[in-house]
């Protein structure tokens, strides 16, 4: 059965490393499918965002038309913390060549095994590279939404944007230095506190949301996608968007 995207909802069993839960969570290695049983109420503006919202209503930065790019998928992961929702980022290694230090969602290009881009294999591509990166338990996360795919001229990257719920927590870290610096997660309450919300200036013009949380800059792609999240969810709160941060050009 689809679900209306393309993704197929397959059964499978929920206690398999390699298979599929009842509510959408699953391995990377298994089926995977998107479910929204079971969410808790505060979430229900993002599901329901995710099924109506356009590429067009997220970014300028749209994947090619001729279908070029590199295929991959980030974790939007939303759990529930001691001061309530929260999401899941890391921080990208300073050594690497793409995105080298900043935060980010756990995700990466989609590896042969994942399946087809278009179906499920960004879903299985974006809990894998989570449990590589910062050790998650893919089975205690429950898919319950896709973004449209959005693209990143700089690394070529096209990403697919998914939505899930942290229903088992586990514990995290960094698991290759050399990959990840930090792994942390940031409260839903201060990513929409006008006072951790700012503009960033590129020498090259460009400008972009931020926010300024967890001793952490978080801009770019990532700040993009999570500005977006907020505004169609209803969460947002007027903020002064004349609050500017300069960034430099290894940015």
């Amino acid at each position: 059965m689809s679900d209306g995207n393309g993704f197929q909802e397959r059964p499978g069993d929920p206690d398999s490393p390699h298979g599929t839960g009842p509510n959408g969570t699953g391995s990377p290695n298994g089926h995977v499918r998107l479910s929204v049983e079971g969410l808790p109420s505060w979430l229900d503006p993002v599901a329901r965002a995710a099924e109506t919202v356009l590429p067009t209503q997220l970014s300028r930065f749209l994947p090619p038309e001729s279908g070029a790019g590199r295929q991959s998928a980030v974790l939007i992961l939303f759990g529930e913390g001691a001061r309530g929702p929260e999401l899941l980022l890391m921080e990208r290694s300073g050594n690497l060549r793409s995105h080298a230090g900043q935060p980010s969602f756990p995700g990466g290009s989609l590896d042969p095994e994942d399946g087809d881009p278009l179906t499920d294999g960004p879903l299985r591509a974006a809990l894998r590279e989570a449990e590589e990166e910062t050790g998650l338990d893919p089975r205690g996360v429950q898919i319950f939404g896709v973004l449209p795919k959005l693209f990143i001229p700089v690394s070529d990257f096209v990403v697919t944007p998914v939505l899930g719920w942290w229903r088992r927590p586990t514990p995290v870290g960094v698991v290759d230095p050399a990959e990840t610096a930090r792994v942390f997660t940031v409260p839903v309450s201060d990513l929409t506190d006008p006072a951790n919300r700012a503009t960033t200036i590129h020498p090259s013009g460009h400008q972009g949301p931020a926010f300024l949380v967890e001793s952490a800059l978080v801009w770019g792609f990532t700040a993009g996608v999570i500005d977006r999240i907020l505004h169609f969810a209803g969460w947002e709160r007027p903020w002064d968007r004349t609050k500017q941060v300069p960034l430099d050009w290894r940015a």
